[in-house]
C-alpha cells in the first residue's frame, strides 16, 4: 500500500470530519491533492469532485427542508448551473502559472470568510428581518449575488458553502436546517455541473480523486455519528488554524520561493 494512497484518505478522511463538524476541509484536501504532486487547477478540479458526495448526501438529508422552498428551487438550481459553468470554463481558461499566484489569495478570501462568517450571517439575518418586503431591484441582485458565488463555487470550492450561508441570510432565510438544506443545494448544483466540465476536458483525477472521496465519506459518516461528542468550537479553532497556516505556505511558495 503506497505512502500516496495512506497520504489521500487520510487527508479526506479528516477532511470529511472537518465538514461534518465545522466545514472548512476542503484547506485539508486541496493542499494534500497538490502535495502529492497535481497541477494546481487539476487538483481544484479533483477536489470539486472530492467534495461532491459529501453535498450530495447532505442535499437528502435535508430533502423536507428544502421541499417546502419548492417555488425558490427552480431559479436557484438554473442560477447555480449556469455559475457553475461559467466558473469551471474561467477555471480551465486561466493559464497554470496565473492560478497558482491566486491560490494564496484566494484561500485568504475563504479564510475571511470561515472566520467571519458566522458575524456576518448574523448580521444579515437581523437585516433579512427587519427587511421582508424586498424590492425588484434587491431581487435582482439577489440573482446576482447568487450567480457571483456560483461562478466562484465551480472555479475554486474552498469556501463555497460559507459564502452561500451568507447569500441565504441577505435572502432573508433565517431557520438553520433550510439554510442549510439549500446551501448544499446549490453547492451540489454547481459542483456537479463544474465536474460535468472537467470531465469533458479530462482534468479531474480520477485515482487520487476517489481515494480522497472515500476518506471523506467515511471521515464524514464517523464525524456524524460522533460529531455531538466534539468540542466543535476547538475543532473551528483548529480548523481557522490549519486555514491560516495553509495560506501562509501559499503566499510563501508563491511569491517568496
Amino acid at each position: 500500500m503506497s505512502f500516496e494512497l495512506i497520504f489521500l484518505f487520510f487527508a479526506g478522511f479528516f477532511g470529511g470530519v472537518l465538514n461534518s463538524v465545522a466545514g472548512g476541509g476542503s484547506f485539508i484536501t486541496f493542499p494534500a491533492l497538490i502535495f502529492v504532486g497535481l497541477p494546481p487547477i487539476i487538483a481544484n478540479a479533483t477536489n470539486t469532485f472530492a467534495s461532491c458526495a459529501g453535498y450530495m448526501s447532505g442535499t437528502y438529508a435535508f430533502r423536507k427542508e428544502i421541499a417546502a422552498n419548492k417555488a425558490q428551487l427552480p431559479l436557484i438550481i438554473t442560477i447555480s448551473v449556469i455559475g457553475g459553468i461559467i466558473g469551471a470554463w474561467l477555471l480551465l481558461k486561466t493559464p497554470e502559472v496565473l492560478f497558482r499566484e491566486a491560490i494564496p489569495w484566494l484561500l485568504l478570501f475563504a479564510s475571511v470568510l470561515f472566520v467571519f462568517g458566522g458575524k456576518i450571517n448574523a448580521g444579515l439575518k437581523k437585516l433579512a428581518v427587519n427587511h421582508q418586503h424586498a424590492s425588484s431591484i434587491g431581487s435582482l441582485l439577489l440573482v446576482i449575488v447568487l450567480l457571483g458565488i456560483a461562478i466562484y463555487g465551480g472555479f475554486f470550492n474552498a469556501g463555497l458553502g460559507i459564502i452561500t450561508l451568507i447569500y441565504l441570510a441577505l435572502a432573508g432565510h433565517t431557520n438553520i436546517n433550510t439554510m442549510n438544506g439549500l446551501k448544499l443545494l446549490i453547492s451540489s448544483a454547481v459542483s456537479i455541473i463544474a465536474i460535468t466540465v472537467f470531465i469533458y476536458n479530462d482534468v479531474i483525477a480520477w485515482y487520487q480523486g476517489t481515494i480522497v472521496l472515500c476518506g471523506t465519506l467515511a471521515g464524514g459518516y464517523i464525524a456524524a455519528n460522533v460529531s455531538r461528542k466534539l468540542p466543535q468550537a476547538k475543532v473551528r479553532y483548529f480548523v481557522i488554524f490549519a486555514s491560516i497556516i495553509t495560506t501562509l505556505y501559499f503566499f510563501y511558495d508563491s511569491y517568496a520561493s
